[in-house]
């Protein structure tokens, strides 16, 4: 029988007021109902808002490093769940076993590096005019925060998230995705178990606009940090800051890597696979857009096509599968939209463009690697994120105007060149409007020790991790005293 999951509020696992629950499917296998959970709505993000409210008294009063001592503790557990966690990722999410071992290998990498900022939660002391005044900064945590998590990396990210949020003393209102559902309740779980106090944290399920709505909108929602789509994340972003509150946004990419004539290309080709088409492409900063000189693109498209060609979809825990099904029937369809509509604008389609039914693979949402080259800026397909493994090639006569071209676009969140030039890889990195780049790096790499953002439509408000974890989750206070 498929288990019910419910609501954590208060340190309980509660039902939703509405008493009506909604599935978790595998998407490798429609067929297949990973648990029910519960359909909530404002009332119960009410009572959650409520209840983390009570609790902010208390727990902003512990000390910082008291709190830190959580984060030592999660990645114990982390470490001792990593099968289980992984093997949960793969059947909610659909991506590979390898994949999803990463995963969870990356988020106790964050957690590591990050354990120690509970002791880095400074403030200034500066020089005052008066010699007879000590003048100084501290930072205080904000209050009831909400955090809205994606399904691409619903643990990391999670947890990514809510853990800057508790060190720096606020309490959590947690929103996961309808979609990887399952793998937030092991979040909460664990959290938990490290000694997380009741109220602490607060987990609501249910539809992404009702309880989205209900968090941005609610006055004792101090800030919200949200990833996911750029239309969603900017609609969000004014509701929480038209009242006043803090906005922290993650969103959309069409994030372009440039190829140049003196690149090697076996070692580049393999990065762009990585980039573009592993994890289905569902990573916000993979690439989608492959700008490369005239010279050398049949080569390129050529190469690019039978990589393509050779990898093996199926079901993540197939030991030899390098792409398990995307992550559900609305992601499939879109998929499916834009190979449509790229065709009708002139795209030539070299390779996928299409579901995968063969061998079982009808039960689930499996889609082949797709490359389209003829490609221009006024396509859909150039222009628009797709989060799914699709490649457009776009044909350049210079670097000039290939760095033009990757800087056409709404979005700015990740960048990358190949190239041996130093003098045009520097200019690359000083001239591309990104957050994040690279040269000779796939454009998906990335270290949790650095900050995380991008420009544009891509990010809103501070960057996330690294050095700069805390900043969103803590305002100053100037401090002058005279004795």
């Amino acid at each position: 029988m498929t288990e019910t999951y419910f609501n954590y509020i208060n340190g309980e696992w509660v039902q939703a007021i509405s008493g009506e629950v909604y599935p978790s499917i595998n998407p490798a296998n429609a067929d297949h109902i990973l648990g029910y959970f519960q359909k909530s709505d404002q009332k119960d993000v009410d009572i959650a808002i409520d209840v983390a409210e009570k609790a902010f008294k208390i727990w902003s009063k512990i000390a910082v490093p008291e709190r830190g001592e959580v984060l030592f503790k999660l990645i114990n557990l982390l470490e001792e769940q990593k099968e289980e966690l992984a093997t949960i990722i793969t059947k909610e999410v659909g991506k590979t076993y390898k994949n999803s071992l990463g995963e969870v290998q990356k988020t106790i990498e964050a957690m590591k590096q990050f354990s120690g900022e509970a002791t880095r939660l400074t403030g200034e002391t500066i020089p005052s005019n008066d010699p007879d005044i000590f003048g100084y900064t501290v930072r205080e945590p904000l209050g009831v925060v909400g955090v809205i998590a994606p399904y691409n990396f619903p643990l990391g990210i999670g947890i990514w998230k809510i853990a800057p949020a508790i060190v720096a003393g606020n309490t959590v209102v947690f929103k996961p995705a309808s979609n990887t559902s399952l793998i937030s309740i092991k979040i909460i779980e664990l959290f938990e178990k490290a000694g997380v106090p009741k109220g602490v944290i607060n987990m609501i399920t249910g539809p992404g606009g009702v309880i989205g709505r209900a968090i941005g909108n609610h006055a004792k929602i101090k800030a919200v940090s949200f990833t996911g789509s750029t239309e969603v994340g900017l609609a969000l972003g004014r509701a929480v800051t038209n009242r006043g509150g803090k906005m922290q946004a993650e969103m959309g990419g069409k994030n372009a890597s440039i190829i140049l004539e003196d690149a090697d290309l076996d070692e580049t080709i393999q990065n762009v696979v990585i980039s573009g088409f592993f994890d289905n492409g569902q990573r916000c900063t993979g690439t989608s857009r492959l700008i490369v000189p005239r010279s050398i693109s049949k080569e390129v498209i050529a190469r690019l096509v039978e990589a393509a060609n050779a990898l093996t979809i199926g079901d993540g825990f197939d030991e030899n599968a390098d792409n398990g099904p995307i992550i559900d029937e609305n992601q499939l369809n879109l998929y499916l939209e834009h190979v449509n509509d790229a065709i009708q604008d002139g795209a030539v389609l070299e390779c996928g463009g299409k579901r995968l039914t063969d061998n079982g693979l009808d039960r689930g949402y499996f889609i082949a690697p797709t490359v389209f080259s003829n490609v221009n800026r006024e396509m859909r397909i150039f222009k628009e994120e797709i989060f799914a493994p699709v490649i457009a090639v776009i044909e350049v006569d210079s670097y000039e105007e290939a760095l033009e071209v990757a800087n056409d676009s709404e979005f700015g969140l990740s960048s990358t060149i190949y190239t041996k030039d130093l003098a045009k890889a520097m200019h690359f990195v000083k001239h591309i409007e990104t957050g994040v780049t690279h040269v000779n790096i796939p454009s998906n790499y990335f270290e949790n020790q650095y900050p995380f953002g991008g420009k544009k439509a891509s990010s809103l408000g501070p960057r996330e991790q690294g050095s700069t974890a805390l900043e969103f989750w803590t305002e100053y206070k100037t401090v002058y005293m005279k004795a």
